[in-house]
């Protein structure tokens, strides 16, 4: 029994071991366990945005000490500053042609002043439209082209809208507006043509002859040369070129153009872009199509010819330039051009493009009276000789319209 007595402790001391040992392992592991699902560290979401952070201006320094990337940025950077100084430097050197454009035009109508009075244009005592040198201002040339063979167009004209005798030189005087037909001379000078329209010019005294030959393939160079002396016998606010077979209401005209009286390089009349037509033998061929790019464009923006208004400015630049202004087919082609390029203000008015009666007629009648009128299908008044008493009769402004006018 002390045997057993003594043995019996000892074996319960070893097993008490074990399971401790066991048990503080179970512990152990289970501590763990729920140390990994339940403990969230807090500073381990700071301690990666801040590692984020770092992570990207660490980047960006890096990319900043990149000897390439640096390279390319100043690249940029000097590209944004010479683009920048080259768009100033595009601005002055407008500005500045502009400025010199204006000069020269400033001289030449200072020029044209001089040749006007050295030549002995007409004065007039009238003070409100003399300038300081003595010389007559007037609100406006009106240059009507006509031909050798239209002498019964020139008569239905001084028959319907141009005044005639004392009532053209009231015109003059009291309105200060100036119209004579526009013709130059033919081939063969001082022949039966020139004679004849010599004394046409002794009965009515309404022509101003041109030193240039008659032709209807000249009608740019005409047109030119027609500009160059209105500037230069003329002092006026403006110059207008009508054809001879178009009807004009000399007073809404007038009363047009006064609107734009102090503005600049002006350029008026039924603004269009009609096509190139390249086709040799048809109406209005353009020889030099090519130039105006791919067979079947259109033309520059540019007025009809039958009627368009010019500023002093512009009639003078023509008259300097006018021996090298390029010179197309089609006269109103060639005047659209040679403002191409010069700072003019276009003016479209489709007041100087109505149609013949009904037309004008509906127009007038609800009061928006007509500048010019005219047939397209004729590029002027069909049979104007015949017909452009009746457009007179019926869309005309009436001749008190023109007396009472202010202009």
């Amino acid at each position: 029994m002390s045997w057993k007595s003594r043995g019996e402790p000892s074996s319960r001391s070893v097993i008490s071991k074990k399971w401790t040992l066991l048990l503080c392992l179970g512990c152990f592991c289970a501590g763990m366990l729920f140390t990994n699902r339940m403990w969230t560290v807090p500073e381990n979401k700071g301690i990666t945005r801040r590692t984020a952070m770092e992570e990207e201006q660490l980047k960006l320094v890096s990319e900043g000490c990149n000897p390439k990337a640096l390279h390319q940025k100043e690249v940029k950077r000097e590209n944004k500053d010479i683009f920048g100084e080259v768009s100033k430097t595009h601005n002055a050197i407008q500005t500045l042609d502009k400025t010199i454009s204006n000069l020269e035009m400033e001289l030449a109508a200072a020029r044209a002043t001089q040749e006007s009075i050295r030549s002995g244009s007409p004065l007039s005592g009238d003070s409100k439209t003399t300038d300081s040198s003595g010389k007559r201002r007037y609100l406006m040339v009106v240059g009507i082209n006509t031909a050798f063979s239209s002498r019964k167009r020139r008569d239905s004209v001084r028959a319907t809208w141009m005044p005639q005798g004392e009532k053209r030189k009231r015109l003059e005087e009291e309105k200060g507006i100036i119209i004579r037909f526009v013709i130059g001379h033919s081939a063969t000078s001082g022949g039966i043509l020139d004679r004849a329209v010599e004394a046409e010019d002794r009965k009515h005294g309404d022509l101003l002859r041109l030193d240039h030959v008659e032709g209807y393939l000249e009608l740019s160079a005409k047109t030119k040369i027609y500009f160059a002396t209105a500037v230069a016998t003329w002092d006026a606010d403006f110059y207008v070129k009508v054809d001879d077979d178009v009807h004009v209401n000399i007073a809404t005209l007038g009363e047009t153009l006064v609107r734009h009286r102090k503005k600049q390089r002006l350029y008026i009349g039924c603004m269009k872009s009609g096509p190139v037509l390249a086709q040799k033998g048809v109406r209005y061929h353009e020889p030099e199509y090519w130039k105006f790019g791919e067979p079947g464009n259109k033309y520059f923006r540019h007025a009809t010819g039958q009627l368009y208004a010019i500023s002093k400015d512009l009639a003078t630049y023509i008259s300097i330039n006018q021996h090298v202004l390029h010179r197309y087919a089609n006269e109103d082609v060639s005047l659209g051009a040679w403002f191409i390029g010069l700072d003019v203000q276009h003016i479209d008015d489709r007041r100087l493009c109505c149609g013949t009666p009904p037309d004008c007629e509906w127009k007038a009648q609800a009061g928006n009276i007509c500048v010019a009128s005219f047939d397209w299908s004729c590029s002027g008044i069909c049979r104007s000789a015949e017909r452009i008493k009746e457009v007179h009769r019926r869309c005309g402004e009436g001749e008190n319209a023109l007396w009472s006018a202010s202009f």
